[in-house]
């Protein structure tokens, strides 16, 4: 891989791909007292930058590829390149995403491909959906799309690095990059290298996916036991073998960033920049003045990487954040089953700014008291200091719902 290779898709996407805009931010831009930007993937085509590798993929097959048609696994957004692709170039092909891929992902697949396309949803991770399309390509002879691992995929991710440069007519001095199996980030590595050396490059996973840092630390893409799907655009459990040594050989760093945090700065580019950022979209910017230190008055990018987030997922994205930032919590509370419980508690528990936003109270005539599920927000994590002292105080038996539990994860 090479930065010409990178060059020579560029061409090959010209007239295909949008040119996405290089937008400054000035809320980011006071977070860590820098020039920051934001390179809009999300205003891409297909509303992330995954057309740019599926394109470059595609248009390379001759005729009698083309005719086998073509078969991917994606989470939705290199499902929706595929899809684009192939109603351009008039292939056909089948796409199969688990079943954790937001409907709205799987709608766009299906306008976006039409006749050419076919959706199909497999399993729960993105692992069970490669094992699919695999097994079809072997099986019909249609050519395997990879969302990441293939060198024309990521020489098509590549072009993003080579549009920044040339949109601000100078090489920044970091670009931020989200990472799921490292596609982009290898891509934009390969280029600079020998184009944009200077740049410092980082490399940002989502905290319950690290498989690229945990390749980096094994020597070798190794499985992760397990996934937290929530990011669901970098929910990999396995980094590449084409983008692992192409992450390890080019000089970059590489964090991770919480979901809770990711949630947290999806609801502040909403609110503040008008920004709608997927999860795997807000990676970037959410470990920015963080994980990522910035020194002032750098020229800093952040890679936007798609806006394709089902509104119907932002009430766990306001619950995730809310219990990041330490304002939300559940607990397990015995009432002692007679009148004017409940209104001791309010009274003498909960605190004057405490909210109550959750309360299933389950009556048990057969015993003295009933248990109630109560989730609390706080208007400052500093007060949940003294709602745990009156809880402790109270007559009440109290057990508080700890994050990581499985009680939790049932919650949220």
């Amino acid at each position: 891989m090479s930065a010409r290779t990178v060059e020579e898709a560029a061409k090959r996407l010209a007239g295909v791909v949008t040119r996405t805009p290089l937008e400054p931010n000035e809320r980011l831009s006071a977070r860590v007292d820098a020039r920051v930007w934001l390179k809009r993937e999300d205003l891409q085509t297909v509303r992330s930058y995954k057309i740019r590798g599926a394109y470059n993929f595609i248009v390379q097959l001759d005729a009698e590829h083309r005719e086998r048609g073509v078969v991917c696994a994606s989470a939705g957004n290199h499902a929706q390149g595929v899809a684009y692709a192939c109603r351009r170039l008039g292939a056909n092909g089948r796409v199969y995403v688990p079943g954790t891929t937001p409907r709205q992902k799987r709608e766009r697949i299906a306008t976006l491909g039409g006749s050419h396309i076919e959706v199909i949803v497999v399993g729960e991770t993105y692992e069970d959906a490669f094992s699919a399309a695999k097994q079809d390509a072997e099986s019909t002879g249609a050519t395997l799309v990879p969302a990441f691992d293939a060198p024309e995929t990521v020489a098509g991710q590549g072009t993003v690095a080579m549009e920044v440069v040339a949109q601000l007519g100078f090489v920044p001095d970091v670009m931020v990059v989200p990472v799921g199996g490292g596609g982009l980030l290898a891509g934009i590595a390969a280029w600079a290298a020998e184009r944009a050396p200077e740049m410092r490059i980082v490399g940002v996973e989502p905290a319950g996916a690290t498989c690229m840092a945990a390749a980096l630390a094994a020597g070798e893409p190794v499985r992760l036991e397990s996934v937290d799907t929530f990011v669901d655009g970098a929910a990999v459990a396995l980094a590449g073998s084409v983008t692992y040594p192409l992450v390890r050989d080019g000089g970059v760093e590489l964090t991770d960033v919480a979901e809770g945090a990711i949630c947290t700065e999806m609801l502040a580019m909403y609110q503040s920049d008008g920004v709608i950022a997927e999860p795997a979209g807000a990676l970037a910017t959410a470990a920015l003045g963080t994980t990522v230190k910035i020194d002032p008055g750098q020229i800093v990018v952040c890679v936007v990487s798609g806006g394709n987030n089902d509104v119907s997922r932002y009430g766990e994205v306001l619950e995730r954040s809310l219990i990041h930032e330490g304002l939300k919590h559940y607990f397990l509370v015995g009432f002692p089953q007679e009148p004017g419980a409940l209104r001791r508690f309010l009274d003498e528990v909960l605190g004057p700014d405490d909210d109550i936003t959750r309360f299933e109270y389950v009556k048990r005539n057969s015993r003295e008291t009933g248990p109630a599920l109560i989730g609390v927000e706080l208007a400052r994590p500093g007060d949940l200091e003294g709602l745990l002292h009156r809880l402790e105080v109270s007559p009440l038996q109290v057990e508080r719902v700890e994050p990581g539990s499985p009680l939790f994860h049932f919650l949220v």
